[in-house]
């Protein structure tokens, strides 16, 4: 990464942690941010869609992916999981550098990517700063619960792929706390903005 192009500040969190809201808190304050989530959403209604029809026949309906169809399909099976990562990642990524290089012909000073499995994924090569967004198990399993079709054993199945907060924590230059208010954690972001004025690059 060159001095000419935006600081780039890499935001993850586990599922629950309240990572969605900060990043929604980053763009307030007129950062840019990239949402990984969203890119494979929009992925899966348009680029994606024959890949994955290819890929694992009848994930798909009506020119888009029917999430529950696939979810069922690689759910506990690293195989086709890796099957279905080979052929998003690689667009996830494209995306990625195509709002970087944007950024950096606007001049941008600092982003955000908001990539959900940052260090599952070894992506934090790719940024300046880690910020980690964290809260108690409690509350984490509190929100997790309150989405739509969320059991115990699918929140299983997803923390398992996920590294563990502590060690997420461990990597972060940031770490903000969501265990309170909005405006606690709007408090934090604002902090985190100042401070990365002044700091650094990795590469």
């Amino acid at each position: 990464m060159n001095d000419e192009g935006p600081f780039v500040l890499c935001l993850t969190g586990s599922l629950g942690m309240g990572k969605s809201t900060a990043a929604r808190f980053f763009a307030e304050e007129g950062v840019p941010v990239h949402d990984s989530d969203a890119t494979v959403h929009a992925l899966y209604e348009g680029e994606a869609t024959p890949l994955i029809e290819a890929a694992f026949p009848g994930s798909t309906s009506g020119g888009r992916v029917d999430r529950t169809r696939l979810a069922a399909m690689v759910l506990n099976d690293k195989a086709a999981l890796a099957r279905l990562e080979a052929i998003v990642h690689p667009m996830v990524t494209a995306s990625r550098e195509k709002f970087l290089a944007e950024a950096r012909k606007q001049g941008i000073k600092v982003v955000v990517l908001d990539i959900p499995l940052l260090f599952e994924t070894q992506a934090e090569r790719d940024c300046d700063a880690v910020v980690v967004v964290s809260a108690p198990v409690e509350i984490q399993r509190q929100r997790a619960f309150e989405r739509p079709g969320m059991t115990g054993d699918k929140l299983a199945a997803i923390l398992a792929k996920q590294m563990p907060d502590a060690e997420k924590r461990r990597r972060a230059d940031f770490i903000v706390d969501s265990s309170q208010s909005f405006d606690h954690t709007r408090t934090q972001i604002r902090e985190i903005l100042r401070q990365v004025t002044k700091l650094p690059r990795h590469k």
